[in-house]
Protein backbone atom coordinates (compact mmCIF):
# COMPACT_ATOMS: atom_id res chain seq x y z
CA UNK A 1 0.00 0.00 0.00
CA UNK A 2 1.15 3.53 -0.98
CA UNK A 3 2.21 5.35 2.62
CA UNK A 4 -0.08 8.20 3.27
CA UNK A 5 1.19 11.83 4.62
CA UNK A 6 -2.47 12.39 4.93
CA UNK A 7 -5.72 9.98 5.33
CA UNK A 8 -8.89 11.54 7.08
CA UNK A 9 -12.79 11.89 5.84
CA UNK A 10 -12.34 10.59 2.75
CA UNK A 11 -8.70 12.34 1.52
CA UNK A 12 -5.72 10.31 1.16
CA UNK A 13 -2.74 12.64 -0.20
CA UNK A 14 0.32 9.89 -0.77
CA UNK A 15 3.63 10.39 0.49
CA UNK A 16 5.62 9.22 -2.66
CA UNK A 17 9.23 8.94 -2.97
CA UNK A 18 10.23 10.75 -6.59
CA UNK A 19 14.23 9.89 -6.26
CA UNK A 20 12.56 5.86 -7.89
CA UNK A 21 10.95 7.90 -11.14
CA UNK A 22 14.37 10.41 -11.43
CA UNK A 23 16.64 7.68 -10.82
CA UNK A 24 15.00 4.20 -10.54
CA UNK A 25 14.44 1.54 -13.32
CA UNK A 26 11.86 1.16 -15.63
CA UNK A 27 9.55 -0.70 -13.04
CA UNK A 28 9.77 1.40 -9.61
CA UNK A 29 9.54 4.65 -12.72
CA UNK A 30 6.70 3.61 -13.90
CA UNK A 31 4.96 2.67 -10.36
CA UNK A 32 5.77 6.24 -9.32
CA UNK A 33 4.29 7.87 -12.10
CA UNK A 34 1.38 5.73 -11.70
CA UNK A 35 1.27 6.78 -7.95
CA UNK A 36 1.30 10.60 -8.78
CA UNK A 37 -1.15 10.12 -11.55
CA UNK A 38 -3.76 8.23 -8.80
CA UNK A 39 -2.83 10.80 -6.24
CA UNK A 40 -3.61 13.64 -8.26
CA UNK A 41 -6.89 11.77 -9.63
CA UNK A 42 -8.33 11.62 -6.41
CA UNK A 43 -6.72 14.22 -3.78
CA UNK A 44 -5.53 16.52 -6.26
CA UNK A 45 -2.43 16.86 -3.76
CA UNK A 46 0.51 14.52 -3.31
CA UNK A 47 3.67 14.30 -0.80
CA UNK A 48 7.08 14.29 -2.65
CA UNK A 49 10.13 12.85 -0.88
CA UNK A 50 14.09 12.26 -2.27
CA UNK A 51 13.77 15.11 -3.92
CA UNK A 52 17.32 17.06 -5.53
CA UNK A 53 16.90 19.90 -2.95
CA UNK A 54 18.76 19.56 -0.35
CA UNK A 55 17.82 20.35 3.77
CA UNK A 56 20.44 22.77 3.68
CA UNK A 57 19.46 24.53 0.74
CA UNK A 58 16.05 24.94 1.53
CA UNK A 59 16.67 26.22 4.67
CA UNK A 60 19.36 28.73 2.72
CA UNK A 61 16.31 29.60 0.78
CA UNK A 62 13.90 30.07 4.01
CA UNK A 63 16.77 32.16 5.60
CA UNK A 64 17.20 33.76 2.53
CA UNK A 65 13.32 34.86 2.08
CA UNK A 66 12.67 36.10 5.86
CA UNK A 67 15.62 38.46 5.04
CA UNK A 68 13.70 39.94 2.54
CA UNK A 69 10.24 40.47 5.07
CA UNK A 70 12.64 42.08 7.52
CA UNK A 71 12.83 45.47 5.38
CA UNK A 72 10.93 48.50 5.98
CA UNK A 73 7.49 48.27 4.66
CA UNK A 74 7.66 51.52 2.98
CA UNK A 75 11.06 49.60 1.21
CA UNK A 76 8.94 46.55 0.11
CA UNK A 77 6.45 48.84 -1.09
CA UNK A 78 8.61 50.17 -3.45
CA UNK A 79 8.72 46.87 -4.96
CA UNK A 80 4.84 46.78 -5.45
CA UNK A 81 2.87 44.13 -7.59
CA UNK A 82 1.51 46.25 -10.18
CA UNK A 83 -0.63 44.21 -12.84
CA UNK A 84 -2.18 40.65 -13.83
CA UNK A 85 0.20 40.64 -16.73
CA UNK A 86 3.20 41.09 -15.12
CA UNK A 87 2.23 39.19 -11.58
CA UNK A 88 5.97 40.02 -10.15
CA UNK A 89 6.05 42.13 -6.90
CA UNK A 90 5.47 42.95 -3.59
CA UNK A 91 1.93 42.29 -2.56
CA UNK A 92 1.56 43.69 1.24
CA UNK A 93 -0.95 42.21 4.17
CA UNK A 94 -4.68 42.34 2.52
CA UNK A 95 -3.81 43.17 -0.88
CA UNK A 96 -4.60 40.04 -3.07
CA UNK A 97 -7.39 38.05 -1.76
CA UNK A 98 -7.31 34.25 -2.13
CA UNK A 99 -11.00 32.82 -2.90
CA UNK A 100 -13.23 30.72 -5.16
CA UNK A 101 -15.55 33.98 -6.25
CA UNK A 102 -14.51 35.20 -9.40
CA UNK A 103 -16.81 38.27 -9.68
CA UNK A 104 -14.69 41.25 -8.68
CA UNK A 105 -17.15 42.91 -6.27
CA UNK A 106 -18.09 39.70 -4.28
CA UNK A 107 -14.07 39.18 -3.73
CA UNK A 108 -13.58 43.48 -3.10
CA UNK A 109 -16.60 42.73 -0.52
CA UNK A 110 -15.15 39.79 1.06
CA UNK A 111 -11.31 40.94 1.15
CA UNK A 112 -12.93 44.10 3.10
CA UNK A 113 -14.48 41.44 5.63
CA UNK A 114 -11.62 38.93 6.02
CA UNK A 115 -8.80 40.01 4.37
CA UNK A 116 -5.89 37.47 4.32
CA UNK A 117 -3.32 37.69 6.85
CA UNK A 118 -0.35 37.80 4.49
CA UNK A 119 2.62 39.60 2.15
CA UNK A 120 4.13 38.32 -0.40
CA UNK A 121 7.11 38.16 -3.04
CA UNK A 122 6.55 37.32 -6.65
CA UNK A 123 9.17 36.84 -8.90
CA UNK A 124 8.50 35.72 -12.26
CA UNK A 125 10.99 34.44 -14.79
CA UNK A 126 13.85 36.58 -15.14
CA UNK A 127 14.88 38.92 -18.58
CA UNK A 128 11.23 39.73 -19.74
CA UNK A 129 11.82 43.84 -21.15
CA UNK A 130 8.07 43.81 -20.52
CA UNK A 131 7.53 42.91 -16.83
CA UNK A 132 11.32 42.86 -15.09
CA UNK A 133 11.04 41.40 -11.86
CA UNK A 134 11.38 43.68 -8.67
CA UNK A 135 14.96 42.79 -6.87
CA UNK A 136 15.47 44.97 -3.90
CA UNK A 137 19.10 46.83 -3.24
CA UNK A 138 21.45 43.94 -2.55
CA UNK A 139 23.22 45.35 0.54
CA UNK A 140 23.61 44.42 4.25
CA UNK A 141 21.23 41.06 4.71
CA UNK A 142 20.18 40.68 1.24
CA UNK A 143 23.59 40.64 -0.74
CA UNK A 144 22.95 37.79 -3.28
CA UNK A 145 19.25 37.76 -2.87
CA UNK A 146 18.75 38.16 -6.81
CA UNK A 147 20.91 34.85 -7.45
CA UNK A 148 19.83 32.63 -5.01
CA UNK A 149 16.19 33.17 -5.80
CA UNK A 150 17.15 32.59 -9.20
CA UNK A 151 19.11 29.54 -8.75
CA UNK A 152 15.63 28.32 -6.77
CA UNK A 153 13.57 29.52 -9.92
CA UNK A 154 15.71 27.30 -11.89
CA UNK A 155 15.55 24.40 -9.72
CA UNK A 156 12.09 24.36 -9.22
CA UNK A 157 11.18 24.73 -12.96
CA UNK A 158 12.80 21.66 -13.54
CA UNK A 159 11.27 19.83 -11.10
CA UNK A 160 7.97 21.15 -12.98
CA UNK A 161 8.66 19.54 -15.62
CA UNK A 162 10.21 15.90 -14.27
CA UNK A 163 6.69 16.24 -12.56
CA UNK A 164 5.35 16.39 -15.93
CA UNK A 165 6.77 13.86 -17.18
CA UNK A 166 5.87 11.48 -14.59
CA UNK A 167 2.16 12.65 -15.53
CA UNK A 168 2.39 11.74 -18.54
CA UNK A 169 3.88 8.35 -17.99
CA UNK A 170 1.07 7.92 -15.91
CA UNK A 171 -1.87 9.20 -18.48
CA UNK A 172 0.34 6.17 -21.25
CA UNK A 173 1.58 9.30 -23.03
CA UNK A 174 5.29 10.08 -24.44
CA UNK A 175 7.29 11.20 -21.66
CA UNK A 176 8.37 14.42 -22.97
CA UNK A 177 4.89 14.96 -24.54
CA UNK A 178 4.86 17.96 -21.70
CA UNK A 179 8.49 19.20 -22.44
CA UNK A 180 7.32 22.02 -25.23
CA UNK A 181 4.36 23.14 -23.26
CA UNK A 182 6.97 23.92 -19.73
CA UNK A 183 10.35 24.73 -21.31
CA UNK A 184 9.82 28.30 -21.38
CA UNK A 185 9.61 28.80 -17.22
CA UNK A 186 6.58 30.86 -17.77
CA UNK A 187 6.09 30.18 -13.59
CA UNK A 188 6.26 32.41 -10.33
CA UNK A 189 8.30 31.83 -7.44
CA UNK A 190 6.37 32.94 -4.07
CA UNK A 191 7.81 34.09 -1.21
CA UNK A 192 5.58 33.76 1.94
CA UNK A 193 5.22 35.57 5.20
CA UNK A 194 1.90 35.48 7.39
CA UNK A 195 3.09 37.47 10.19
CA UNK A 196 2.78 37.10 13.53
CA UNK A 197 -1.01 36.96 14.81
CA UNK A 198 -2.63 36.95 18.00
CA UNK A 199 -5.09 34.25 19.05
CA UNK A 200 -7.68 36.24 19.75
CA UNK A 201 -8.31 37.61 16.23
CA UNK A 202 -9.65 34.66 14.95
CA UNK A 203 -11.76 34.06 17.83
CA UNK A 204 -13.25 37.19 17.26
CA UNK A 205 -13.95 36.97 13.76
CA UNK A 206 -14.46 33.04 12.96
CA UNK A 207 -13.85 33.68 9.45
CA UNK A 208 -10.90 35.14 9.66
CA UNK A 209 -8.12 33.05 8.32
CA UNK A 210 -4.41 33.26 6.68
CA UNK A 211 -5.01 32.82 3.44
CA UNK A 212 -8.70 31.76 1.82
CA UNK A 213 -9.87 28.89 0.79
CA UNK A 214 -9.05 29.00 -3.32
CA UNK A 215 -7.46 26.42 -5.84
CA UNK A 216 -4.69 27.40 -7.52
CA UNK A 217 -4.71 28.31 -11.54
CA UNK A 218 -1.76 26.70 -13.29
CA UNK A 219 -0.89 23.32 -14.07
CA UNK A 220 1.31 22.54 -10.36
CA UNK A 221 2.23 24.04 -7.86
CA UNK A 222 5.13 22.99 -5.46
CA UNK A 223 4.88 24.08 -2.10
CA UNK A 224 8.00 23.86 0.98
CA UNK A 225 6.05 24.67 4.18
CA UNK A 226 7.75 25.49 7.55
CA UNK A 227 7.44 23.47 10.62
CA UNK A 228 4.21 25.93 11.57
CA UNK A 229 1.60 24.40 10.10
CA UNK A 230 -1.93 25.62 8.88
CA UNK A 231 -2.48 24.32 5.45
CA UNK A 232 -5.64 22.24 5.06
CA UNK A 233 -6.89 20.65 1.94
CA UNK A 234 -10.67 19.88 1.68
CA UNK A 235 -11.62 16.78 1.65
CA UNK A 236 -14.81 14.58 -0.07
CA UNK A 237 -16.83 15.37 2.93
CA UNK A 238 -16.44 19.16 2.84
CA UNK A 239 -14.57 18.90 5.75
CA UNK A 240 -11.10 20.94 5.68
CA UNK A 241 -8.27 18.46 6.61
CA UNK A 242 -4.84 19.73 8.24
CA UNK A 243 -2.07 19.12 5.44
CA UNK A 244 0.64 18.46 8.26
CA UNK A 245 3.97 19.61 7.47
CA UNK A 246 6.62 16.94 7.04
CA UNK A 247 10.68 17.30 7.11
CA UNK A 248 11.96 17.55 3.61
CA UNK A 249 8.77 16.77 1.23
CA UNK A 250 7.40 18.74 -0.99
CA UNK A 251 3.52 19.33 -1.42
CA UNK A 252 2.23 19.28 -4.87
CA UNK A 253 -1.10 19.84 -5.62
CA UNK A 254 -3.10 20.24 -9.14
CA UNK A 255 -4.71 23.65 -10.77
CA UNK A 256 -7.29 24.43 -12.14
CA UNK A 257 -5.52 24.79 -15.75
CA UNK A 258 -4.34 20.88 -15.55
CA UNK A 259 -7.75 19.78 -14.65
CA UNK A 260 -9.30 22.09 -17.56
CA UNK A 261 -6.02 20.15 -19.84
CA UNK A 262 -6.79 16.43 -18.47
CA UNK A 263 -10.55 16.45 -19.37
CA UNK A 264 -11.49 16.71 -15.70
CA UNK A 265 -8.93 13.34 -14.95
CA UNK A 266 -7.12 15.34 -13.00
CA UNK A 267 -8.91 17.10 -9.59
CA UNK A 268 -7.69 20.36 -8.95
CA UNK A 269 -8.74 20.74 -4.81
CA UNK A 270 -9.69 23.91 -2.44
CA UNK A 271 -7.23 24.61 0.37
CA UNK A 272 -6.63 27.53 2.52
CA UNK A 273 -3.89 28.12 5.44
CA UNK A 274 -5.71 28.53 9.10
CA UNK A 275 -4.65 29.00 12.46
CA UNK A 276 -1.62 26.91 13.23
CA UNK A 277 -2.72 24.05 15.47
CA UNK A 278 -2.57 25.31 18.97
CA UNK A 279 0.47 25.91 21.23
CA UNK A 280 1.42 28.14 24.17
CA UNK A 281 0.95 31.73 24.60
CA UNK A 282 -1.59 34.35 23.14
CA UNK A 283 0.52 34.82 20.02
CA UNK A 284 0.68 32.54 16.97
CA UNK A 285 4.21 32.96 15.50
CA UNK A 286 4.72 33.89 12.28
CA UNK A 287 4.84 30.94 8.87
CA UNK A 288 6.64 30.94 5.94
CA UNK A 289 5.83 28.92 2.75
CA UNK A 290 7.39 29.15 -0.54
CA UNK A 291 5.38 27.91 -3.81
CA UNK A 292 6.57 27.59 -7.06
CA UNK A 293 3.39 28.03 -9.36
CA UNK A 294 3.95 26.11 -12.32
CA UNK A 295 2.01 27.02 -15.74
CA UNK A 296 2.25 25.95 -19.43
CA UNK A 297 4.36 28.24 -21.56
CA UNK A 298 2.30 31.38 -22.13
CA UNK A 299 1.92 30.49 -25.64
CA UNK A 300 0.54 27.66 -25.33
CA UNK A 301 -2.64 26.39 -26.91
CA UNK A 302 -4.25 24.40 -24.34
CA UNK A 303 -6.71 21.37 -25.00
CA UNK A 304 -7.83 18.24 -23.70
CA UNK A 305 -4.40 15.66 -23.61
CA UNK A 306 -4.57 12.70 -25.71
CA UNK A 307 -6.31 9.87 -24.07
CA UNK A 308 -8.36 11.81 -21.37
CA UNK A 309 -11.19 11.32 -24.21
CA UNK A 310 -12.45 9.10 -26.70
CA UNK A 311 -15.07 11.10 -29.21
CA UNK A 312 -14.66 15.12 -29.87
CA UNK A 313 -18.00 15.23 -28.32
CA UNK A 314 -16.13 14.20 -24.89
CA UNK A 315 -13.94 17.13 -24.40
CA UNK A 316 -15.18 19.29 -21.71
CA UNK A 317 -13.69 22.27 -22.34
CA UNK A 318 -13.02 24.77 -25.15
CA UNK A 319 -9.07 24.97 -26.10
CA UNK A 320 -7.48 28.37 -24.61
CA UNK A 321 -4.40 30.36 -24.35
CA UNK A 322 -2.55 29.66 -21.29
CA UNK A 323 -1.22 33.00 -20.26
CA UNK A 324 -5.01 34.53 -21.01
CA UNK A 325 -6.35 32.09 -18.78
CA UNK A 326 -4.04 32.85 -15.81
CA UNK A 327 -4.36 36.62 -16.16
CA UNK A 328 -7.89 36.72 -16.41
CA UNK A 329 -7.79 34.36 -12.95
CA UNK A 330 -5.68 37.13 -11.44
CA UNK A 331 -7.50 40.17 -12.61
CA UNK A 332 -10.12 39.05 -9.80
CA UNK A 333 -7.75 38.07 -6.82
CA UNK A 334 -5.98 41.75 -6.57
Amino acid sequence: MQAAAVRSEGLVIPLIDFSKFLNGNPEQRRETANAILHGFQTAGFIYLKGLPITSEYRKHIFETSAKYFRLPDETKLSHCWTTPQANRGYSAPGREKTTSLTDPEAVKKLRDAVPDLKESLEIGREGEPDHPNHWPEEEGELVGFKEIMLDFHTKCKDLHMEVMRAIAVGLGIDETWFDNYTDAGDNTLRLLHYPEVKKDVFAINPGQVRAGAHSDYGSITLLFQDARGGLQVQSPTGAFIDATPIEDTCVVNAGDLLARWSNDNIKSTVHRVVEPPSGDGDVYPARYSIAYFCNPNFKSYIEAIPGTYVAEDDRKYQGINSGQYLVQRLATTY
